[in-house]
């Protein structure tokens, strides 16, 4: 098992040792004649891709849209930092360790309503484990880095425990699925949809709504925010456009979440019923939840040092 200090070198170094720049490549962005979008299948900017909302409202000004596929935030933050995206989302923690590794690179633009009941802490319906602070000495399955990572060390700090009581297994949630479910580790940190996709009866120890995690945050490249003021709220107001539709139509969002994920539409289905859709400027209580956050994991020996997220967040 790598030691705290190791581990938070190990993912600064993977989250600058990706350049995706060559890709995509540069142009101008004062001459800026498209916009590289990075998303993941499950999310508003998947329905944003998916209803191309933001290509019609882009069309008549003579810019196209550009959108490439990740399989989470931490992947899909390397590419914006290092300027192969200008625009893309990502949940609480890897905007974080983003930050972190390379200041000064990327802006938070806004968010989407919280929605912490998305992400838990479970043990089998039949497990002796009643409450986080029976962890204490088990192994827990996690992705580390991701928003479950903030959820596990949250629970564990909120319960008077630590990272070092406890045996953590750092899993994908392919890898994970099956350890939690054929018994090789005792409790699973996951988000959704892999927690509506859990197939045997849960227990659930804690939320997102208990250590003030499950947000959604939109970030951008630091020079595009600066040179294309315009072209930046064009996109929020498509993503705020996007939420209302969604909002009104959780049947045909689950239908088409359904398709892009593989999914079945029951799994989509209770997961996108705890989400209420919702486009929201940054505001000073958001900043502060994440410099909590950034300090949290610092203190923790995750981070060498807490960035100052404020930085970060400049007006729009």
């Amino acid at each position: 098992m790598l030691s705290r200090r190791k581990f938070g070198k190990s993912i600064l170094s993977q989250l600058v040792g990706i350049s995706l720049v060559s890709a995509i490549g540069n142009r101008a962005f004062a001459q800026q004649q498209s916009v590289r979008i990075g998303y993941q299948k499950y999310g508003t900017l998947a329905l944003l891709k998916d209803q191309k909302i933001l290509e019609k409202s882009l069309e008549p000004k003579g810019i196209s849209v550009q959108w490439a596929l990740f399989p989470a935030g931490p992947p899909l933050l390397q590419a914006l930092i290092a300027g192969a995206l200008d625009f893309g989302s990502a949940g609480d923690l890897p905007p974080i360790f983003a930050q972190t590794s390379s200041p000064g690179s990327m802006v938070y633009v806004g968010h989407e309503t919280p929605a912490g009941a998305s992400e838990a802490i479970i043990v089998p319906q039949s497990s002796a484990i009643t409450t986080v602070k029976d962890l204490q000495g088990k192994t827990i399955a996690v992705t580390r880095g991701s928003d479950a990572h903030w959820l596990l060390l949250a629970a564990l700090k909120n319960n008077g425990l630590s990272l070092n009581d406890v045996k953590v297994s750092y899993l994908l949630p392919a890898a994970a699925r099956p350890a939690f479910e054929g018994g090789k580790v005792d409790a699973w940190a996951i988000w959704d949809p892999y927690l509506s996709g859990v197939s045997s009866p849960v227990r659930v120890l804690a939320t997102g709504d208990d250590v003030q995690g499950g947000t959604e945050f939109y970030l951008a490249g630091k020079a595009f925010y600066q040179n294309n003021t315009e072209l930046l709220h064009a996109i929020t107001h498509a993503i705020a456009q996007c939420d209302i539709w969604m909002e009104a139509h959780k049947a045909e969002v689950a239908a088409i979440l359904a398709r892009s994920t593989g999914l079945e539409l029951e799994v989509v289905e209770r997961s996108i019923a705890k989400i209420h859709y919702g486009y929201h400027p940054i505001t000073n209580p958001v900043l502060a939840s994440q410099q909590y956050i950034a300090d949290t994991f610092a203190a923790a020996g995750l981070l060498p040092s807490a960035p100052n997220v404020r930085e970060a967040a400049p007006e729009i």
